[in-house]
């Protein structure tokens, strides 16, 4: 069975690969409109749903997997900043604080479809102006939900996590798992 991600993020191509599974990588262009009034777990299981569809319709014979993170924070959602002011501004917001990173995730084989999301509860630690300034300064926040990447020097601002690790890169593998395993592919 060919498999396809529906997904540029290098995270994610990486994350997928730790599974031992083959496959093809093959983003998704269209623009993400979250539904208005959503909360972030039916909005990331939108917009992963609404990438695997678009991807899927090139490749209707091959089993699309497509994701969509965001961070959760004072109730609102966090996307990618547009800037560095807006990157320093959300990390302001989440130091010394606790926000949730959802991701959904959609599967498509055929007329089969699997829908998900995953939350993990993330901790970070007091942050000082200057650190804030120096992490941005690196550029890593910036192209990131919620301005930070757990898997890089980020991780030195995360006192702990109640969830799935990889769920906060942008795939949660023990879900993908399941709906694996839901959609006849056995990994086991």
């Amino acid at each position: 069975m060919d498999i396809v991600l529906a997904s540029g993020s290098p995270r994610r191509k990486e994350l997928l690969g730790t599974l031992g599974l083959e496959f093809s990588v093959v983003p998704a262009k269209g623009e993400e409109i979250a539904p208005e009034g959503a909360g972030p777990a039916e909005t990331v299981m939108v917009l992963s749903r609404a990438k695997a569809a678009e991807v899927a319709k090139s490749y209707p014979e091959s089993l699309v997997i497509a994701a969509d993170t965001v961070v959760w924070a004072e109730d609102r959602i966090l996307g990618k900043p547009k800037s560095e002011a807006e990157a320093k501004a959300m990390l302001h917001m989440l130091s010394d604080n606790t926000h949730e990173v959802y991701t959904g995730v959609t599967l498509m084989l055929g007329d089969k479809e699997v829908v998900g999301a995953e939350c993990t509860k993330v901790f970070f630690r007091r942050l000082t102006d200057a650190e804030i300034d120096r992490y941005v300064a690196t550029g890593e926040p910036m192209d990131k939900a919620g301005a930070y990447g757990i898997q890089g020097r980020a991780a030195l601002m995360v006192k702990r996590l109640e969830g799935d690790y990889f769920n906060v890169m942008g795939l949660p593998l023990c879900r993908l798992g399941q709906m694996l395993e839901e959609i006849g592919v056995h990994l086991f």
